[in-house]
């Protein structure tokens, strides 16, 4: 996409894709578990599968065959060792157990410890939205001042937009902030 000339067309793309990193950790946080299997908790998990990484739905099935545990049924007999490695390696706490193409997932109950180590990749997701929105606004003050030395909009202008893109962006680090707490609550509720 050719960088915006006018400041309604930069507002639009950065509020978008400000809203991106907040939708993008929504989708983290359910696949954080607060005691159940749920086909969400493997989503982050990436598969070295090809000579190159892949999401795991990629590479095979994941299902719940009852409350505390996962299944993924791999695809690919040659694929199940580097599922099962990714899974493991995903820093969710799981201990996956390979069983032909079939990988079982148990789903440890939340101990006191378990949660606070959730809480801490919860801390850890939103730590990355936060990274991801101001990268946007540092593309978003980069951009202004690619349209003042192109001549499309004054100093003045730049003045008040640089505000606006800050006021988009303390919005946005605010929504970040509350979905983390309440995650961080839901992991804690015993």
């Amino acid at each position: 996409m050719s960088a915006p000339t006018n400041w309604n067309d930069l507002k639009k793309d950065i509020t978008r894709r400000m809203d991106s990193a907040v939708e993008v950790l929504k989708k983290e946080f359910s696949g954080l578990r607060s005691g159940r299997a749920s086909v969400n908790l493997l989503d982050p998990v990436v598969v070295e599968a090809y000579g190159q990484t892949m999401p795991l739905s990629q590479c095979g099935t994941v299902g719940v065959p009852e409350p505390r545990m996962l299944t993924v049924q791999v695809w690919d007999k040659g694929q199940v060792k580097a599922v099962e490695k990714a899974i493991a390696n995903a820093g969710l706490g799981l201990n996956p157990q390979a069983d032909g193409q079939m990988i079982r997932v148990p789903i440890p109950p939340l101990n006191e410890e378990r949660r606070k180590e959730l809480q801490k990749v919860a801390g850890k997701y939103s730590e990355q939205a936060r990274i991801s929105v101001r990268n946007v606004r540092r593309d978003g003050m980069d951009s202004l001042k690619k349209m003042e030395k192109d001549g499309h909009i004054s100093e003045d202008e730049i003045k008040k937009h640089e505000k606006e893109i800050q006021a988009i962006t303390d919005e946005t680090i605010r929504k970040i902030d509350e979905a983390l707490g309440h995650k961080e609550k839901e992991i804690m509720q015993v």
